[in-house]
C-alpha cells in the first residue's frame, strides 16, 4: 500500500496517509499472522494529526447532519404533543393561537387539536440547549462503540487474558507491530489528543480540571507505553476503559431527549461497566505491572532490540497507571451518588456532568 501511494502522492505527504517504518514480519509470530508489520518512530505522529483531522471532521459531519437534527425532531415533537395535551385538558389558553386572539376557555375543534402555541424563547433556549449536548454527547458514543469493537477485535487475536494478564510481559519486547495494533494504538492516542483540544469547545464540565488531567495522563501514559514497547498492556488497558465509555454517553443522550426511564437503565449499566473494567480488571493489570512484570522480564537497556525494560521506565509506566486509577476512584465516588439518586427514584444525573446539568 505505501508503494502505490507513493507512485501518485508528494512524499512529504505519504506519512500522514500510510503507517511508517514497514519491516518484515518476526519469525514466529504468535498473533496477525497475515499482517503487515511496522516498526515506530517519529513520523508516527504524522498518523496521528491526519486521524485527529479526520475525526474533526466527522465530528462534525456526524452532529450537523445526524445527531442534531434527530434531537431537534425529537425534542420538538415532544413540545408540540406536550402542548396538544395541555389544550385538550384545560381548555385553551387565553392568548393566541395561530396569529388569532382566543378566549380562555373555548372548547377544542372537532378533532380535538389545535395547533401548538409558539414557542417561548425559554423553552427553544431549553431545547437548543439540550440539542447541543446531545450532539456532543453522540460523537463521543458513536467513537466508542467503533474503538471498543476494534479494541476487542484486537484483543481476541493478541495471546493476552484479562484475569491472567502474564502474557502481557513473556516475550518483551513485542517487536515489530502488526499494522492493525500499530493502527488501534495510533487512533487512540489521536482521539484523546483531539479530546484536549474540544474539550473547552463544548459546555463546561463540573469536572473540567479532573478531564484535563485524565486525558495528559491517559495521553502520557499511551505515548509512553508506544515508544518503549509495552503496547500489549497498553491495547488491554484501552479496550477496558472503552467499554464502560460507551455507555455513558448513551446515557445521556437519552437523558437528553427526555427517555428517562432507558437513561436510569442504562446508567445503571454504566456504573457496573465501569466498576468491573475499571476497578477489578484495571486493578488486576496494575498488580501484573508492578509484580509480574519484574518477575518475568529481565531488566535491559538496548534500544536497538527495542529493549527499554529499566526501573526507571517501569516505575514511570506504574506511576501514571496508578494515578489514571486514583482519578477513577474520585470519579466513581461521584458516580455512586449518581446511582443512589437512580435508586431512590430520582434519575440518573451523573455528577461529572454539565454545570447546566443538575
Amino acid at each position: 500500500m505505501n508503494l502505490q501511494v507513493s507512485e501518485w502522492l508528494p512524499s512529504f505527504l505519504v506519512p500522514f496517509v500510510t503507517l511508517s517504518y514497514p519491516t518484515s514480519p518476526p519469525a514466529h509470530p504468535d498473533s496477525f499472522h497475515d499482517s503487515l508489520y511496522y516498526a515506530t518512530g517519529i513520523l508516527d505522529v504524522c498518523v496521528v494529526l491526519s486521524c485527529i483531522t479526520v475525526m474533526a471532521v466527522l465530528r462534525d459531519i456526524t452532529r450537523i447532519y445526524l445527531t442534531e437534527p434527530f434531537a431537534k425532531w425529537k425534542l420538538t415533537h415532544d413540545w408540540e404533543r406536550s402542548q396538544r395535551e395541555k389544550i385538550k385538558v384545560n381548555g385553551v389558553p387565553q392568548g393566541s393561537v395561530n396569529g388569532s386572539s382566543v378566549p380562555n376557555g373555548i372548547a377544542s375543534p372537532k378533532n380535538g387539536e389545535h395547533a401548538p402555541r409558539t414557542m417561548s424563547k425559554r423553552d427553544a433556549r431549553k431545547i437548543q440547549r439540550s440539542i447541543l449536548r446531545f450532539g456532543e454527547q453522540g460523537w463521543s458514543f458513536i467513537y466508542f462503540t467503533v474503538s471498543f469493537t476494534f479494541g476487542v477485535y484486537v484483543h481476541r487475536n493478541l495471546p493476552t487474558r484479562v484475569l491472567d494478564p502474564i502474557d502481557l510481559w513473556l516475550n518483551y519486547p513485542h517487536v515489530p507491530l502488526a499494522g492493525t495494533v500499530k493502527f488501534y494504538y495510533l487512533t487512540q492516542i489521536a482521539f484523546y489528543l483531539h479530546q484536549v483540544f474540544i474539550l473547552n469547545a463544548e459546555a463546561r464540565r463540573k469536572d473540567h480540571v479532573q478531564m484535563i488531567a485524565h486525558h495528559i495522563i491517559t495521553i502520557a501514559l499511551m505515548v509512553a507505553s508506544y515508544a518503549y514497547n509495552f503496547t500489549r498492556s497498553g491495547c488491554l488497558s484501552m479496550v477496558l476503559m472503552d467499554c464502560s465509555d460507551v455507555f455513558l454517553p448513551l446515557a445521556k443522550m437519552l437523558r437528553y431527549i427526555n427517555l428517562r426511564t432507558l437513561c436510569d437503565v442504562t446508567f445503571v449499566v454504566f456504573v457496573v461497566s465501569w466498576f468491573i473494567t475499571r476497578h477489578v480488571l484495571a486493578i488486576i493489570i496494575i498488580k501484573s505491572a508492578l509484580v509480574d512484570s519484574v518477575r518475568l522480564v529481565p531488566e535491559m537497556w538496548a534500544p536497538e532490540k527495542g529493549n527499554y525494560f529499566s526501573p526507571f521506565v517501569i516505575k514511570t509506566l506504574n506511576v501514571f497507571a496508578i494515578s489514571l486509577e486514583v482519578l477513577q476512584v474520585i470519579w466513581f465516588g461521584m458516580i455512586c451518588r449518581a446511582a443512589y439518586r437512580v435508586l431512590t427514584g430520582q434519575g440518573a444525573s451523573d455528577d461529572r456532568s454539565d454545570e447546566e446539568d443538575g
